[in-house]
C-alpha cells in the first residue's frame, strides 16, 4: 500500500486522523516487508497485529502467516479493514482497545507471535503486559518510537537502563533490530521510529512465583535513581535480609540500581522472596 493508495482510502472513507491515537500509517512496502522479515513470519505461525490501521502491514501478514488476528480502537478503520479483507479466511478482527485487552490476561499468547506498528502512546505498557510470566508471545516484532527501543536494548550504567529494560528483558532477549526514517509514514512523526525484535527465552530468568518480588525490587530501585538502593530497598525488607542478598549478589552497599545487571536483579530476588 503506498501513500497514494493511503490518502485515496482516507479520503473514500472520510477519515480524519485522530492525534490524540497518535494515527501515522506507513507507507513504505520495503519497510512493511522488513518487518515481517525480521518477525520470520512463515505459513505455520499465528499472528496478531495490534493497531493495523488500514492494513499494509496486515495485507503482507496474510500472505506469510497462517492466520492473522488484528486488535483495532478505531471504529472507522475497523469498517475499511472489514471490507479490505472481506472473504479471507485467515484473517480475524476485534474491534477493542488492545491494551485493556491484553490486560485481562484472558489469552494465551505463547503458541503465537506479535508483528505490528505499535500506538505509540501504549506500546511500553502493552510489551510489559504481554511479558508477564506465563502467557507471553514466542516473539514480538514491533516499531516503537526509537527513545523506547534504546530503553529497552540498553546495557547498565546508561541513562535509557531502567524499569522497561529489566521488565522485559527478564523474560525476553533483544535479537534484531533496524530504524524507520520517518518519511516512510503519513504523517511523519515527529519522533524516530525502530522496529525491534524480542524472543522468549526457552526459560524466563525470574521463576513466575518469583515475579512480583522482581518487580517491587526493580521498580522501588529506580524510584530515585540517585540514591544508593539498599536505603531504598530498605523501605521494603529488614536490613539484616537485604544485607545477606546484597552479599549474595556482590553488591557494594553505595551501588545505586542503574549499576546492577539483570543476573544480580536476579540474584536479589531469589534471596528476596525468601519468607
Amino acid at each position: 500500500m503506498n501513500l497514494t493508495e493511503i490518502k485515496a482510502l482516507l479520503r473514500e472513507h472520510d477519515i480524519r486522523l485522530t492525534r490524540s491515537l497518535g494515527q501515522s500509517f506507513m507507507h513504505d512496502g520495503n519497510q512493511v516487508a522488513r518487518i515481517a522479515d525480521l518477525a520470520e513470519v512463515s505459513s505455520t505461525d499465528d499472528v496478531f497485529e495490534i493497531g493495523p490501521g488500514l492494513g499494509p502491514l496486515t495485507e503482507v501478514l496474510l500472505e506469510r502467516a497462517k492466520s492473522v488476528l488484528a486488535i483495532e480502537v478505531d471504529a472507522r478503520l475497523v469498517d475499511v479493514l472489514q471490507k479490505r479483507f472481506a472473504g479471507r479466511s485467515a484473517f480475524g478482527l476485534i474491534h477493542t482497545d488492545a491494551l485493556a485487552y491484553v490486560k485481562t490476561g484472558d489469552v494465551d499468547w505463547r503458541e503465537w507471535k506479535l508483528v505490528a506498528n505499535l500506538p505509540f502512546s501504549v506500546g511500553s505498557p502493552i510489551l510489559v503486559e504481554l511479558a508477564q510470566p506465563g502467557h507471553g508471545p514466542r516473539s514480538m516484532t514491533v516499531t516503537l518510537q526509537k527513545e523506547v527501543a534504546d530503553r529497552i536494548a540498553a546495557p547498565p550504567g546508561v541513562k535509557a537502563y531502567g524499569v522497561l529494560t529489566l521488565l522485559l528483558r527478564a523474560a525476553y532477549e533483544l535479537d534484531g533490530d533496524f530504524l524507520i526514517p520517518a518519511n516512510c509514514y503519513f504523517p511523519p512523526p515527529a519522533v524516530d521510529t525502530s522496529c525491534i525484535r524480542l524472543t522468549r527465552r526457552a526459560e524466563p530468568l525470574v521463576p513466575p512465583e518469583s515475579f512480583k518480588t522482581y518487580v517491587k525490587i526493580v521498580k522501588r530501585g529506580f524510584s530515585q535513581r540517585r540514591k544508593m538502593m539498599l536505603k531504598l530497598l530498605k523501605q521494603d525488607w529488614p536490613a539484616d535480609k537485604l544485607e545477606s542478598a546484597f552479599e549474595a549478589a556482590g553488591l557494594d552497599a553505595k551501588i545505586r540500581a542503574e549499576a546492577l545487571t539483570i543476573d544480580q536483579f536476579v540474584t536479589l530476588t531469589t534471596h528476596l522472596a525468601r519468607r
